[in-house]
C-alpha cells in the first residue's frame, strides 16, 4: 500500500485568473478547431464539444440539432443499422460507440460497413483491463482508416500505452465523476477531473494523441476549465439532458415538466438493455429527473457564449490558445449562493 500526497483538483477547486488583453468582443473568438489524427491519418474541423454516449443524450435527434452547430454527438452503443434507415449522416459530426463483447463487435461491423463513419468509440467503464487493450488493437488492425476513440482511463501511463501500443487517436479521460455515476461511492475508485486532464493531456500530446475530458461538467465554465487543462475535446451528459432531443417521455410533477436521466451502469440501464443485473456486479449509477429545458439549441448558445466570454477574459482567441493563456488559482468557494434556494 502507498499514499500519493500531492493535491489533486476538480473543476470546482479553481478559477481562471483574468488577464489584460487586446480583445474587444466575444465575436473575436473562433471556437472551431482543426485536429489531425496520426493513426487514422485524417483531419477534423469543428467545435470540439460532444454529448456523452448515453442512451438519454447520445440520440439521433440530438445529432440532428448539434451537427448544425458544428458539435459532435456520440451515439450510444445500442443503436442498430435499422435505427439509421433513411437518415443522412455527416461523418464529421457523429461518433459510433461499441463495447468489447462479441455481440458488440458483430453489430459494430455491420454499422461500419453500412454507414462508413469517421469515428468509432470503444467504450468501457474500466479502461485498465487487458481485454479492452486487446480489443482496441484488433479494431485498429481491422479498421486502420477509422479515428479510434477509447477509454476511460485517468493516468498518464495508460494513456501512453493505449496510444503507442493500442493505436488510439483519442483517449477518454474520466472515472466516476459523472452526475449520475456512483462508481466512486460503490468502489472507492476515482480521480479528480481537472488533475486527470492536466496529467493525461501532457502524456497524450507527448505521443501525438488527443484526449476527451469526459464528465464532471456542471456549468459551461467547467468546459472552459477542461480546455484550459489541456483537453482537446470535452464530453458532457448532464448539460445535454432534459431537452426535446433527449430520449424519454415528458413527465409532469407538481406542474413542472421533467425528463428522466440515468447512468449507463445504473439498474435502470442494465434492466433496459440486458434485462437483468448479473450476480457478479452491482449498480454503479443512478436515475434522476431533470427539469425540461426545451430545445437544445438554447443550451448550446449558453455553452458557446460562456466559452467565448472566458476567452475574452484571459486573452485566448481560439480554443487552442486557452491552455497557453490559462493561469488557474485554487479557491475555496465558487459562487455567492445566497439566493440559490
Amino acid at each position: 500500500m502507498r499514499i500519493e500526497e500531492d493535491i489533486k483538483l476538480d473543476f470546482k477547486d479553481v478559477f481562471f485568473r483574468p488577464k489584460r488583453n487586446d480583445m474587444s468582443s466575444r465575436a473575436d473568438v473562433d471556437l472551431n478547431r482543426k485536429l489531425y489524427f496520426k493513426y487514422a491519418k485524417k483531419e477534423w474541423d469543428g467545435i470540439p464539444i460532444m454529448t456523452s454516449n448515453m442512451d438519454s443524450v447520445g440520440t439521433i435527434d440530438m445529432y440532428k440539432s448539434l451537427s448544425k452547430k458544428g458539435l459532435l454527438t456520440c451515439f450510444h452503443k445500442f443503436y442498430t443499422i435499422t435505427d439509421f434507415k433513411d437518415i443522412e449522416l455527416d461523418p464529421n459530426y457523429y461518433i459510433l460507440s461499441t463495447g468489447i463483447r462479441d455481440v458488440d463487435k458483430e453489430r459494430t461491423r455491420e454499422l461500419i460497413n453500412e454507414l462508413k463513419p469517421k469515428f468509432l468509440c470503444i467504450d468501457v467503464a474500466n479502461g485498465y483491463s487487458h481485454k479492452f487493450l486487446e480489443t482496441v488493437r484488433k479494431y485498429r488492425e481491422e479498421y486502420p482508416e477509422l479515428v479510434l476513440i477509447g477509454g476511460n482511463v485517468v493516468s498518464r501511463e495508460m494513456v501512453e500505452e493505449l496510444s503507442l501500443s493500442g493505436g488510439l487517436d483519442i483517449i477518454k479521460i474520466g472515472l466516476g465523476n459523472g452526475s449520475v455515476c456512483t462508481t466512486r461511492l460503490q468502489t472507492g475508485v476515482g480521480y479528480p477531473q481537472l488533475s486527470a486532464v492536466i496529467e493525461c493531456s501532457d502524456a497524450a500530446h507527448g505521443v501525438g494523441t488527443h484526449i476527451i475530458s469526459d464528465g464532471g461538467v456542471q456549468h459551461p465554465g467547467d468546459i472552459a476549465k477542461a480546455f484550459g487543462a489541456g483537453a482537446d475535446f470535452v464530453m458532457s451528459g448532464s448539460l445535454f439532458a432534459g431537452h426535446t432531443e433527449s430520449a424519454g417521455t415528458l413527465e409532469e410533477k407538481d406542474g413542472v415538466m421533467y425528463k428522466s436521466y440515468y447512468g449507463m451502469s445504473s439498474t435502470t440501464a442494465m434492466m433496459k438493455h440486458y434485462g437483468k443485473i448479473e450476480t457478479h456486479r452491482s449498480s454503479e449509477g443512478k436515475k434522476t429527473m431533470v427539469k425540461y429545458k426545451g430545445d437544445v439549441e438554447h443550451t448550446v448558445q449558453s455553452i458557446l457564449g460562456g466559452l467565448r466570454s472566458c476567452c475574452t477574459y484571459i486573452g485566448a482567441k481560439t480554443i487552442k490558445d486557452i491552455p497557453k493563456c490559462a493561469t488557474f488559482m485554487r479557491v475555496n468557494r465558487q459562487v455567492n449562493d445566497l439566493f440559490n434556494n
